[in-house]
């Protein structure tokens, strides 16, 4: 059975920081040259960087950053409800009237920079196909 090697060449073998590619992921640049946008719609991405030329269409966020937007507000949301329970006498319908809204409007408010922040992790790490010269479909075998 052939054992499949993946060769990188000189340029992508260049260090790639975690840390500045989330924070620009994070702003919705591009992890690459922190000048283009990340998204072209809401969520949807844009194929390549219009400044570097980077291709950004490898990316697999997939469920990630919805798993981590219930996460965080979940938390928030449950810590301002146990707050609010402490400090004040509060009527079950006036927090309805409260978290429900922030249930709605937070989650989306964070799941783009949260889903720039995965896809700028993932460029960093080469995850997906954004190591150069790592083309699944044409691998060298031995």
């Amino acid at each position: 059975m052939p054992v499949t090697v993946y060769t990188d060449t000189d340029a992508d073998q260049a260090e790639r920081k975690t840390m500045p590619a989330a924070l620009r992921g994070l702003k919705g640049k591009c992890p690459c040259c922190g000048q283009g946008r990340v998204f072209r719609a809401y969520l949807k991405s844009v194929d390549a960087c219009e400044v570097c030329g980077e291709t950004l269409s490898n990316h697999r966020a997939d469920d990630l950053p919805p798993y981590l937007a219930i996460l965080i507000v979940g938390h928030l949301l449950v810590g301002i409800m146990i707050e609010l329970d402490t400090l004040f006498r509060i009527s079950p319908m006036t927090y309805l009237m409260i978290m429900v809204p922030l249930g709605i409007v937070l989650p989306l408010a964070i799941l783009q920079p949260i889903k720039g922040m995965v896809i700028g992790i993932q460029w960093a790490k080469r995850m997906h196909g954004f190591g150069k010269g790592r083309d699944p479909a044409k691998p060298d075998t031995i």
